[in-house]
């Protein structure tokens, strides 16, 4: 179980505070770190309130840190309230925002328009995948005949585990489309695993389109 820090003390906190805010960079950048980590108890405590969603733990932390990162750049002390309150706020926050656009995700985007669907609300689609330039590939990809081309290096980019679980995943054999989860139950690995083979299948496939 991951272990964290005790929090700073009021008068550390302040000490910290200033020196983040001061002129020399090294220093800035050592205070924000002990800051970062000096609070990532507080970050775990409000990902508790989200155990029922159907997300990584990990995930919910790292999402959160980053609200806690947001919530120390733009602090200010000066208006009277505490450094934990502030962040706790940019905390959920930052996680609501990630399950509101998942849970977009998964309502809006299917296999034919153009790529895939989220069930789970927390899947990299070709839509979703963390590149420059998101925008333009999917309108790329939102042609019929780009599809097709998606379709035919499935079959000829991808290893045959990452085949499997791409084919399963959208239903290219027109099957049903499967959850991580069920994936994970009919190979008997992971629901991690899978996501992580999927995230990677897919990459494979954006830069293979990319090249054609």
């Amino acid at each position: 179980m991951q272990t964290f820090q005790k929090p700073l003390s009021d008068e550390e906190e302040a000490y910290y505070l200033q020196m983040l805010k001061g002129n020399d960079v090294k220093q800035s950048e050592e205070a924000r770190q002990i800051l970062i980590e000096r609070n990532l108890r507080l970050v775990a405590h409000i990902v508790k309130k989200y155990q029922n969603v159907e997300e990584d733990a990990e995930d919910l932390i790292s999402i959160g840190t980053i609200g806690l990162i947001k919530a120390i750049q733009t602090f200010d002390g000066g208006k009277g309230s505490r450094l934990a309150t502030y962040a706790a706020r940019c905390i959920d926050n930052e996680l609501l925002m990630m399950l509101r656009m998942r849970k977009k995700t998964a309502r809006d985007v299917s296999l034919y328009e153009p790529i895939g669907t989220d069930k789970e609300g927390n899947e990299i689609s070709l839509l979703d995948v963390t590149l420059s330039k998101q925008e333009d590939f999917a309108e790329m990809i939102s042609r019929r005949e780009d599809i097709s081309k998606v379709r035919r290096l499935v079959t000829t980019v991808l290893s045959d585990r990452e085949k499997e679980i791409i084919t399963m995943r959208y239903g290219l054999l027109g099957e049903q489309e499967l959850t991580q989860r069920e994936i994970g139950e009919k190979l008997g690995i992971s629901r991690s695993y899978v996501s992580r083979i999927e995230k990677k299948a897919l990459l494979t496939l954006k830069k293979a389109f990319e090249d054609m």
